[in-house]
């Protein structure tokens, strides 16, 4: 196990956009936003401190919403956590940042600052709402020069995946140190998600050229492979290679969910994953999250249960995107819908 113990931490459902993929809101585009009290962002904290002290792991926070920034009590959140020297980043908009923000972040202990492009301009702007791509584009010089690192993060589906190697280049260009895309999750809405398998694995193979021409250039954003596919494409290359000392059974990477990383959302429900939607397994507020960890999470450690990833030599450092899977088919542990691995 990891030596941080990743909690994403939903303290508002309050946001200045709705993304057409936006989890919160695809079942019900009316629901009124949640959000929690002080006193519930105490016992949520100390009970995630709790949890660290069990398992002997270090807390590291993603706080979230919603924008987290909109919570009334966000600013007092960062004052505990820097109290309890707790490292932390930010994934919100970037509307409410400008110099003095970032540097008041940064005093804080923020790390990072995730900020989302998921298209060009006006494919950006359609998924979340005009003005949004260049208001992006802009804050990153912001986060960097209050000495956070900024991060850019895609979520790529049908709808966008053509798109990507733009991303990439505006990304590039406006100075983000980190970029990374992930994929879209089916939650019930009208977003068209379906790539082939041989449609992905093909942007996989675009996007390692890109990055490999920008790292020969000298470029300082540093390209992070967040999709755990990327393990079986760099595989096939020959860029990675199963350890000779790796020990039967054992688990090295691939998704987090079981691992390290649990989600609460505003309304104190903890979540495996919050791109899988049925994936409650408590509340922070009436449970204990240490014993949540060994009782209800055991069923996100069935590794021998996936499918097909279970037949497959990288289980122990792949085993695709269990979220995809469960939002497409129904099943978390169903074959990822956009391996294109055969596996008898």
């Amino acid at each position: 196990m990891k030596k941080y113990f990743s909690f994403q931490w939903h303290i508002t459902d309050e946001c200045d956009q709705r993304c057409k993929h936006c989890y919160i809101f695809s079942g019900d585009a009316c629901k009124k936003p949640d959000s929690m009290s002080w006193a519930q962002i105490e016992d949520a904290f100390y009970n995630c401190l709790d949890f660290c002290e069990v398992y002997d792991r270090l807390p590291y926070f993603y706080l979230t919403g919603g924008d987290p920034i909109l919570h009334p009590d966000f600013w007092r959140l960062l004052a505990l956590l820097k109290e309890h020297t707790i490292p932390f980043t930010i994934m919100g908009n970037p509307f409410h940042l400008d110099d003095e923000v970032c540097r008041e972040l940064k005093s804080y202990g923020c790390e990072k600052y995730q900020l989302s492009l998921d298209g060009l301009r006006d494919t950006h702007d359609w998924f979340r709402k005009p003005g949004s791509f260049d208001c992006t584009v802009e804050k990153i010089g912001c986060i960097n020069r209050s000495g956070m690192r900024s991060v850019i993060m895609t979520t790529v589906s049908k709808a966008n995946r053509l798109e990507v190697p733009g991303i990439i280049d505006t990304a590039v260009a406006a100075g983000a140190n980190v970029f990374a895309f992930s994929r879209y999750v089916p939650s019930g809405g009208d977003l068209d998600s379906s790539m082939t398998p041989q449609e992905y694995r093909e942007l996989l193979e675009i996007c390692d050229k890109k990055f490999k021409e920008y790292e020969a250039a000298g470029c300082r954003t540093y390209f992070n492979k967040k999709d755990h596919l990327w393990t079986l494409y760099e595989y096939e290359t020959g860029a990675f290679k199963i350890p000779e000392n790796a020990k039967k059974g054992m688990i090295y990477g691939g998704c987090n969910c079981g691992n390290c990383h649990l989600t609460i959302l505003p309304t104190g429900d903890v979540y495996a994953c919050r791109r899988v939607a049925d994936s409650r397994v408590g509340n922070v507020f009436t449970d204990r999250l240490a014993d949540v960890w060994v009782c209800e999470m055991e069923q996100y450690r069935d590794y021998d249960k996936f499918q097909k990833c279970g037949k497959c030599e990288l289980k122990a450092w792949c085993r695709g995107c269990p979220a995809v899977a469960k939002g497409t088919n129904g099943d978390f542990y169903a074959a990822d819908p956009q391996c294109w691995k055969e596996v008898e």
